[in-house]
């Protein structure tokens, strides 16, 4: 005697099925999408002095990280008016933590290191 199935569950797997390929279809997107490193040039108009050394102006650190906390459009911007203690001093190791807002009005903090540095270019990175 054959089996009987419910008359729309090949409908319902194919919904579900439907569902979870389109949820990791986002997440891979999300990933690839959500970067959180970022090369600037050290220029005359983005660079002050720091220990004698040349820095990233705090405003230029925290309008990246503003960019690219989250830079999806359906996720939502979830971070509001970051901002930087200092200048990032371009040597690599040098950390500091910045800050900023959630939109229920916590506030996060915000590590940032700096992972290469050139005479001309400073490669950093922030953690989320």
């Amino acid at each position: 005697m054959p089996r009987l199935r419910p008359p729309n569950s090949g409908i319902l797997a194919g919904v579900v099925g439907g569902a979870l390929a389109l949820l990791a279809f986002f997440a891979l997107v999300n990933v690839m999408v959500s970067k959180n490193r970022s090369t600037t040039e050290l220029n005359r108009y983005d660079t002050v002095t720091v220990d004698g050394r040349p820095a990233l102006k705090p405003k230029i650190v925290a309008g990246r990280i503003l960019s690219l906390y989250h830079p999806l459009p359906w996720v939502g911007t979830e971070l509001y008016a970051p901002s930087c203690p200092t200048g990032l001093k371009a040597v690599p190791g040098t950390t500091m933590t910045c800050t900023g807002t959630r939109h229920n009005g916590r506030t996060v903090e915000i590590p940032v290191t700096v992972v290469d540095a050139t005479d001309t270019h400073i490669t950093w990175k922030f953690e989320r």
